[in-house]
């Protein structure tokens, strides 16, 4: 799916480290900083990120980014709930494994 939105492979294994990445723009570091943010538990999203973000993105536009980074956690903490594995659709696709936080 990602592919078909202009995600390169290249963006997909430099995922784990997109802030030294030549494979992501300014604004791309900005929404996964963003969405980094909002995944961490608690919720603290500095108040410079989410200025610097409004820079490019419109009241709508940010409604949107967080609501889908809502719902992809929403998502992913309901099948982790209930054990719920990979169906095996992405097989052959990139799946870049995180690196784990300090």
């Amino acid at each position: 799916m990602g592919r078909s939105q202009g995600i390169t492979e290249q963006q997909l294994l430099d995922l784990a480290d997109f802030e030294h990445s030549p494979a992501f723009s300014d604004l791309e570091r900005l929404v996964l900083r963003y969405a980094t943010a909002v995944t961490e538990t608690p919720v603290e999203v500095p108040d410079e990120l989410f200025a610097d973000l409004r820079k490019h993105l419109s009241p709508k536009q940010m409604v949107e980014l967080t609501a889908a980074i809502a719902w992809e956690n929403f998502r992913a903490r309901f099948d982790h709930a209930f054990g719920m594995e990979a169906e095996g659709f992405s097989q052959g696709a990139v799946c870049a494994v995180p690196a784990r936080g300090a």
